[in-house]
């Protein structure tokens, strides 16, 4: 038996999965989801990336082009509706030049489908307001609404045998320590999960994807509490309505290795509306959408935290860059204007925000790949986290989630 714990909500809502017996697989295709998906899944740009950034060989690269393919295969047989709308990313200036076509060659290791470079010409072809010197087209890159992808997981998992419960605010892992008598489960489910109102789930085996709170829940089983997770929060603006003509597929800017983050890029949705950013500031509560929203608890962890430290006097200059864009449109505004020039400050508003899970190990680095652990000793053995899933995790769940199958059946010998 599989237990899988999610953060969801503001009040700690966690997935578990049933103690009744059902096949592995079945289970696993569906136990990688954000059940209500009012965290980061309900919260991200709703792009199913095609896997061109990743490093090469990389879970993030194998995971991504993998799970686009599976997703787009599980809409269609869902009838979930998408738009393969395509991505550019865009150079901007011709110092930008080198570095795309590093991309282009990192996206071909990467076996990213129908990947070609194209001039300023086809750039306005495709995205007539777009300025570009020169571009990377992916036409492999679509949008979706991942709460209705990840509503559609949580059916599937009850239609396999499985229960979700949700308003269950984990406080303890441990093991049985005897059991009452008479009774077998406590023998057969020798794990019992505890909630904050004294309530007990008996499990043989346990499988966390906590996201925000994915190291939390490492520690109270017992494993390790690195890497480390800091919130940063995303603040969108939206393009007003009358204004959506101006963006047709997703436009990006080429990445610069100096910072830690993409920048900021234009993001159509499902629902005709169009996001552009978002930015990446460090956010005062783990789930904290707004920038008044505050937590000791996670404020205190955060800034006396050195990996953050470290990455803050890495990065000074551009953390500092990013809380001025947040505060100030106009200084958003300005970098947009670098693609669409015609963009003015009547036609923007400001949108939904989301919080990343950023994992950080000690020295102030990024943990940019996924990562899976467990333990040992009688408790951690019978557990696996999955204890960093960033973006592209939503497109790679159904790669993720093949995966956690096999890991699960090799780790407790299934």
């Amino acid at each position: 038996m599989l237990s899988c714990n999610t953060r969801q909500d503001s009040n700690m809502t966690y997935q578990l999965a049933s103690q009744q017996p059902f096949g592995l697989l079945n289970l696993a295709c569906k136990i990688v989801c954000f059940i209500t998906a009012t965290h980061q899944s309900g919260h991200n740009s709703g792009v199913i990336h095609s896997g061109i950034y990743y490093t090469p060989g990389s879970l993030k690269a194998r995971l991504c082009v993998r799970g686009s393919s599976l997703l787009y295969e599980y809409c269609d047989g869902k009838r979930i509706p998408y738009k393969k709308c395509g991505k550019l990313i865009v150079a901007v200036h011709h110092h930008e030049v080198p570095r795309l076509q590093a991309l282009y060659e990192r996206g071909l290791q990467n076996n990213v489908p129908e990947l070609r470079i194209i001039n300023a010409k086809e750039i306005r072809e495709k995205e007539p307001y777009c300025k570009g010197v020169m571009a990377l087209d992916s036409p492999h890159t679509g949008i979706v609404n991942y709460r209705q992808v990840a509503q559609s997981y949580s059916d599937d998992f009850r239609d396999a045998g499985g229960s979700v419960l949700t308003g269950f605010e984990v406080s303890d892992i441990n093991m049985v320590n005897e059991s009452p008598a008479g009774s077998e489960q406590c023998l057969k489910y020798p794990v019992v999960i505890r909630n904050s109102k004294g309530e007990d789930i008996y499990c043989k085996y346990v499988l966390t994807c906590a996201g925000l709170f994915s190291d939390r829940l490492s520690q109270i089983s017992g494993c390790s509490s690195e890497p480390r997770i800091v919130p940063f929060r995303g603040d969108y603006l939206v393009l007003k309505p009358e204004k959506c003509y101006l963006v047709k597929g997703n436009i990006y800017p080429v990445p610069d290795p100096r910072f830690p983050f993409l920048g900021v890029h234009f993001t159509p949705r499902m629902d005709g509306n169009v996001w552009l950013g978002p930015n990446a500031v460090l956010a005062f509560k783990r789930e904290g959408y707004r920038l008044c929203d505050f937590n000791a608890r996670d404020f205190g962890e955060a800034v006396t935290y050195s990996g953050l430290r470290k990455l803050v006097s890495k990065n000074l200059v551009y953390g500092m860059g990013e809380m001025y864009r947040a505060l100030f449109l106009r200084a958003q505004l300005k970098e947009l204007q670098k693609f669409i020039p015609e963009l003015s400050i009547n036609d923007i508003l400001r949108g939904p925000s989301g919080v990343r899970a950023q994992a950080l190990d000690r020295d102030g680095n990024l943990v940019d790949d996924f990562v899976f652990d467990g333990g040992s000793g009688d408790l951690a053995s019978r557990v696996l986290h999955v204890r960093n899933a960033p973006s592209p995790a939503a497109t790679s769940s159904l790669a993720i989630a093949e995966m956690i199958a096999s890991e699960v059946e090799e780790r407790f010998s299934l």
